[in-house]
């Protein structure tokens, strides 16, 4: 398994904007990324994807369309990144496709996780053989099926004598803790830059923040914080994982709706990223240790000035930066875990953390559907 060899790693998460997809070499020891692009998505895919992620009625057919016109985006944005990187198919051996979350509902009587992108699709259409479906396995073993790519992290990002903490922010935030001679620890923290984007959209008819000069017009309205911020979700314990299906437009409506004020639209969007700001570090003070904490930031919010200060006025003893800054980058790290869990599963190598994700036993995660 010392031999190099190239996989692509397909993402396209809670945020919507686009499909991430990264050329990677990977062997044993190392994990490289060669090439990168981004895919977009049709406004009528994005529409009907928002519609099932947050309980709207449907039915069996808009499903399958669904999962149908997903597998045929995820394989084109494959073969746009071959003809950008000018390699051909038969040099991948597999694609790691995450697919698309529609809906994640961990807990219960009967926990489920759902992704669409037909892998088949994928395999047919591309010729290569694709792994896919990573988080159900780990559900079975009575696991959250999510995060998975605190795993990814470890390998790449070692502590010293202080806390090294990985901080995605797309849609949702995630956290990867990595504490020398400690467990990884790994989880959602809520909020990333989904209700930011979801606000704009609704006041401005923009699909994100650029730049954060919506949120930097208003100011914070401390009542609105502090209804947001006692959602039990935030006193839960880890293991725990969250999405679209519980942090929507429609939740934050209900919270505004219990104010008589009407708060200006530039003033919520303040408050907004002040929230997911403090529910981020109000996680990371948990885990300080050492005298030169480090907090990685990758995902979208990473771009975002406003947040990225207010999570650093919160965090005065650590070191912020972009994971860009340790030579790795941030935009596509999801897409890059992605293509290393089907190097694992390709190698029949365990790609789950139960201590992150609360399953049984570690687990090697996805299905292969074989190129022929």
């Amino acid at each position: 398994m010392n031999k190099k060899a190239l996989y692509i790693g397909v993402m396209s998460g809670t945020s919507l904007d686009g499909i991430d997809t990264a050329l990677v070499e990977i062997n044993d020891k190392e994990t490289t990324l060669i090439e990168f692009d981004s895919f977009s998505i049709p406004e009528e895919t994005k529409a009907g994807i928002l519609s099932f992620a947050t309980g709207q009625p449907t039915d069996i057919v808009k499903i399958g369309q669904l999962d149908t016109s997903l597998g045929h985006l995820y394989a084109d944005a494959v073969k746009q990144l071959l003809r950008k990187a000018f390699v051909n198919a038969t040099d991948i051996i597999a694609i790691g496709n995450h697919g698309q979350t529609v809906y994640h509902l961990p807990t219960g009587d009967s926990p489920f996780t759902m992704q669409l992108g037909d892998a088949n699709i994928i395999s047919a259409k591309t010729g290569i053989t694709t792994v896919a479906d990573f988080r159900r396995k780990d559900m079975a073993l009575g696991g959250q099926g999510a995060p998975l790519v605190p795993a990814f992290h470890r390998t790449i990002f070692q502590p010293g004598h202080s806390s090294v903490v990985v901080l995605n922010i797309g849609g949702i935030a995630n956290i990867s803790v990595l504490r020398p001679n400690r467990p990884t620890i790994g989880y959602d923290t809520g909020p990333g830059n989904m209700l930011l984007d979801a606000w704009i959209h609704q006041h401005t008819g923009k699909t994100y923040d650029k730049d954060g000069l919506y949120a930097l017009s208003g100011k914070v309205i401390p009542e609105l914080l502090e209804r947001l911020c006692a959602d039990s979700y935030f006193t839960q314990s880890p293991p725990k994982s969250t999405g679209r299906e519980r942090f929507n437009i429609e939740w934050l409506m209900e919270k505004l709706n219990q104010f008589d004020t009407q708060f200006l639209p530039q003033d919520v969007q303040a408050t907004l990223t002040e929230f997911s700001a403090m529910t981020i570090c109000q996680e990371l003070n948990h885990y300080k240790t050492g005298e030169k904490p480090e907090l990685l930031v990758c995902g979208g919010g990473a771009r975002n000035p406003v947040l990225m200060n207010n999570i650093s006025s919160h965090l005065p003893d650590w070191t912020v930066c972009p994971t860009d800054d340790r030579g790795v980058n941030g935009e596509y790290m999801e897409a890059i875990a992605f293509a290393w869990l089907a190097y694992r599963r390709i190698n029949g190598l365990p790609s789950n953390l139960p201590e992150v994700t609360g399953a049984s036993r570690y687990a090697s995660l996805g299905v292969i559907y074989p190129a022929e």
